[in-house]
């Protein structure tokens, strides 16, 4: 079973699709792809397409950003937990962001920043 690289992984993000990875000896999921299972150091992995449904569990307000964002602040980026359980990092995008709070049910949205894809999550 083959793993998920950064490229095929980024190339489902462009096309809207979160993948992630499951182990094939503890069945536990990863994400972004890793080379080894945390859990069990594994090398074997199967690909899982995620539902794309979370909700938020911290975020943070970005007032003071790397220069090459400066003209998006404020911005806000967040850890959601998503449905099948593991946790990641995106963007919060069509939020006021006063609106934003821990707990809010959230989906997975593609966004494009010059030719990157990048992981955001929208209210669902």
């Amino acid at each position: 079973m083959s793993g998920l690289s950064l490229k095929e992984f980024f190339d489902a993000v462009r096309e809207g699709h979160l993948l992630a990875q499951r182990c094939a000896g503890c069945r536990e999921l990863a994400i972004p792809p890793k080379a080894f299972c945390p859990s069990c150091h594994g090398k074997e992995w199967e690909r899982v397409e995620l539902s794309g449904k979370g909700e938020i569990a911290s975020y943070t307000i970005i007032r003071v950003p790397p220069a090459s964002l400066a003209g998006q602040a404020p911005y806000a980026v967040a850890v959601v937990r998503m449905a099948e359980g593991v946790s990641l990092l995106g963007r919060l995008v069509d939020f006021p962001l006063e609106a934003i709070k821990v707990g809010l049910p959230v989906v997975f949205t593609p966004l494009i920043q010059g030719d990157q894809p990048l992981i955001a999550f929208k209210p669902s």
